[in-house]
């Protein structure tokens, strides 16, 4: 069983792909619409090995987008964001190191002053690392992608600069970067990322993390109550005025916020009450938890209740 190979959950009806598989036999399959959904490699069967045999080779129903005669792959070595079509929905985001330095890179979402972690870590000469999907009917509440990245040098050698770039995607530009991507051989729309960067004050970032270091105390975490409503007229006197985009982002806050109490207080389980409705805060809210490691298992829950609209949390 490898990444990459599609299966089917042998409790469930939900097949998809495998996209990460960790040394405790834990995976992550990526189903239909990019949602991601944690299991066991015993709680899985691969269809490609054991139904080819009796149906043969089945070709993909969301076939990659053509590649205009006019754009070919990309010539010079580099780093790039490649956003890989999963179908006509959904994207891949990619980090691809097409060179023969290593990195240590961070990927952020940016929100006005507020940044968010998507990926953290070393990106070895060669090599690539997935690290988030999005929808792609949604680009234009996308935030921007603040990229950094600092040169890992083995040897003695004269000092490369860090530096960064951030992307904010309008789709007047986006659609314009179809490519083949180097190393994934993928179709995908292609950014190189070592173009028009600017240079990091590692000196400043420095002084800037011991001046927050310097200022943090220690406090004990409060615990959140057992079951949080994330309906939003819960959450906001004014619900009215806002869009679709401002509620969800307002009612995954609350829902992070609580998530993030309840494991550093040591909680064993917590609720989250979002409701059926459109079903769209559920799938944001089970995709969250399946990229997390500390949580044990999450289910729908309270169906009496709410029909199937709460998510029991089981912390680890």
């Amino acid at each position: 069983m490898n990444i990459g190979d599609r299966v089917r959950l042998l409790r469930g009806t939900e097949e998809g792909v495998i996209r990460k598989i960790s040394s405790s036999g834990r995976i992550e399959i990526e189903i239909e619409d990019g949602f991601m959904i944690p299991a066991l490699k015993n709680e899985v069967v691969v269809i490609h090995e054991t139904e080819k045999k009796y149906f043969g080779e089945q070709e993909s129903n969301t076939p990659e987008p053509e590649i205009p005669q006019t754009i070919s792959a990309p010539k010079d070595q580099g780093l790039y964001l490649a956003f890989v079509p999963i179908n006509d929905q959904s994207l891949s985001l990619y980090l691809i190191n097409d060179s023969k330095k290593s990195y240590l890179a961070h990927v952020s979402e940016v929100f006005g002053d507020n940044h968010r972690t998507l990926m953290a870590g070393t990106l070895r000469a060669g090599e690539t690392q997935k690290f988030d999907d999005r929808l792609l009917k949604e680009m234009d509440e996308w935030p921007s992608f603040l990229l950094r990245f600092i040169p890992i040098q083995d040897r003695l050698e004269k000092a490369l600069p860090a530096f960064e770039r951030q992307l904010k995607m309008k789709a007047t530009q986006f659609f314009k970067h179809l490519s083949k991507a180097p190393l994934l051989g993928k179709t995908a729309y292609l950014f190189h990322l070592e173009q028009t960067t600017k240079e990091l004050d590692i000196k400043a970032l420095n002084q800037e993390l011991e001046s927050i270091q310097g200022k943090s105390e220690p406090h004990s975490a409060k615990k959140p109550p057992r079951s949080i409503d994330l309906h939003i007229e819960k959450l906001t006197t004014t619900p009215l005025g806002m869009s679709n985009s401002a509620m969800l982002k307002l009612q995954m806050e609350v829902f992070e916020k609580n998530l993030d109490q309840a494991i550093a207080s040591g909680m064993d389980e917590i609720t989250f009450i979002h409701g059926i409705g459109n079903g769209v805060l559920r799938k944001e809210i089970h995709r969250h938890l399946s990229q997390l490691g500390n949580i044990k298992y999450f289910q729908d829950t309270q169906k009496d209740q709410w029909g199937y609209g709460a998510t029991l949390v089981k912390i680890s």
